[in-house]
């Protein structure tokens, strides 16, 4: 029975394949030039204008970050690999660690230290939110963003000897992941297109812009904020 399951799942895997290069175009023949021009103007197709911050509305991509542009719309599901990838590098340090039990090291953290954590860590917090909110408008966005609000719980780790995250990171990667499969799967049953922008893009440079992008980026942020920060339980948890 596994055999044949498997041999369907590499069957179907072909397919997606075949049917993925089908749409591609000749290889040489594409002007990178127009391509390149196309991102800038948030239209792929062809039919884009001049974009023009604060006025431009109902473009293709709304983004006013043109990295954001192409990585979290144009390339959304090569970033949905990035975040697989992540989420397994987490996963083997968590079952390298499984089963060791926590050590404690029987020491008060520095009282300049645990004073310090306690005032900046709201502003780490608040820096790493802020980063993957407005992915979609600045430099930024959910990896860096996700990334910070980890360094925050690892100064806390640092500075509370007690301090214990529990399986609260595992149920926040859990949550976004699946929100995130769960936007491409919407996007596929409105449009026909696994991760596709179907929501409306606003005017470029507007908070509440670029459709699905900054929603992908918050959930990408929760995600890589947890699967960091339980990398970071697992190690101190080891000693």
């Amino acid at each position: 029975m596994r055999r044949f399951i498997s041999i369907v799942i590499v069957f179907g895997l072909i397919m997606f394949f075949i049917n993925t290069l089908s749409l591609l175009p000749k290889y040489g023949s594409v002007n990178i030039s127009k391509v390149s021009e196309a991102y800038i103007d948030k239209n792929v197709n062809g039919n884009g204008g001049n974009v023009k911050y604060n006025e431009s509305e109902s473009l293709e991509n709304g983004a006013a970050n043109v990295v954001t542009s192409i990585v979290v719309d144009y390339r959304s599901f090569d970033t949905l690999g990035e975040v697989t990838v992540l989420f397994t590098a987490a996963l083997g340090v968590s079952l390298v660690l499984n089963g060791i039990r926590r050590k404690k090291y029987g020491r008060r953290p520095n009282f300049i230290l645990r004073v310090s954590v306690g005032i900046l860590l709201p502003l780490i917090i608040l820096f790493g939110t802020y980063i993957f909110i407005h992915g979609h408008l600045t430099p930024g966005g959910g990896f860096p963003g996700g990334t910070i609000i980890a360094a925050g719980i690892l100064l806390l780790y640092l500075s509370n000897e007690e301090f214990d995250l529990s399986k609260t990171p595992k149920f926040v990667e859990g949550i976004s992941g699946s929100l995130y499969i769960v936007t491409g799967l919407v996007g596929l049953a409105i449009a026909g297109v696994f991760l596709i922008n179907f929501l409306p893009t606003g005017i470029v440079g507007d908070l509440f812009s670029a459709g699905i992008v900054p929603i992908v980026y918050i959930l990408i942020g929760f995600k890589v904020g947890a699967e960091l920060s339980g990398i970071v339980a697992d190690l101190h948890r080891e000693g």
